[in-house]
C-alpha cells in the first residue's frame, strides 16, 4: 500500500482540504505510512515587493508553518508520522517536486467541481494528475 502519501493545502481555504486530509490518514494508519502536508505560498510580484515589509515572506511562511501545525496535530497520526512543509513558488511545481524529494508514492488532493474555466483552462489538481510520477487521488470537495 501507499508508504508516504503528500497532502497539498491551501490555507485560505483550510476546511476544503480535511476531506483529502481524512483520506490520506486512513491510508496512512492502514498502511503504516507517514503524511506530509504541504502549504505553497505565491511569489511576491515585482510590482508590489515596495510595499510590503521587508520580512513579508519570512512572516507568511511562519504563518503557514504554524497553521499546518494545527492541521497535522488535528490529523490524529502520532507525530513522527506526519509531518510539513511550506514552499515558494507555483503551486504545482512546487507540489509535484516536493513529491519528488518526499519520495510520495501517492498525492491525496481536493479538488472543487470543475467549473467551466477549469475544462479550458486546467487545474491545479489536473496538472498532478498529468504530471505527477506516483498516484494521485483528487477528493471532491
Amino acid at each position: 500500500m501507499y508508504k508516504r502519501i503528500l497532502v497539498p493545502i491551501d490555507l485560505a481555504d483550510p476546511e476544503f482540504a480535511k476531506p483529502a486530509v481524512a483520506s490520506a490518514v486512513s491510508l496512512a494508519k492502514s498502511s503504516g505510512g507517514a503524511v506530509r502536508l504541504i502549504n505553497v505560498i505565491a511569489l511576491t510580484p515585482v510590482m508590489l515587493a515596495e510595499y510590503v515589509p521587508p520580512d513579508f515572506d519570512v512572516q507568511q511562511k511562519g504563518s503557514a508553518e504554524e497553521a499546518l501545525a494545527i492541521v497535522a496535530r488535528e490529523s490524529g497520526l502520532p507525530a513522527d508520522r506526519i509531518s510539513s512543509v511550506v514552499r515558494q513558488g507555483g503551486v504545482y511545481h512546487e507540489v509535484l517536486e516536493e513529491a519528488q524529494s518526499f519520495g510520495a508514492d501517492l498525492i491525496v488532493m481536493s479538488s472543487h467541481r470543475p467549473a467551466m474555466k477549469t475544462y479550458f483552462l486546467g487545474s491545479n489538481a489536473g496538472h498532478m494528475v498529468r504530471y505527477a510520477k506516483c498516484s494521485v487521488l483528487v477528493v471532491r470537495g
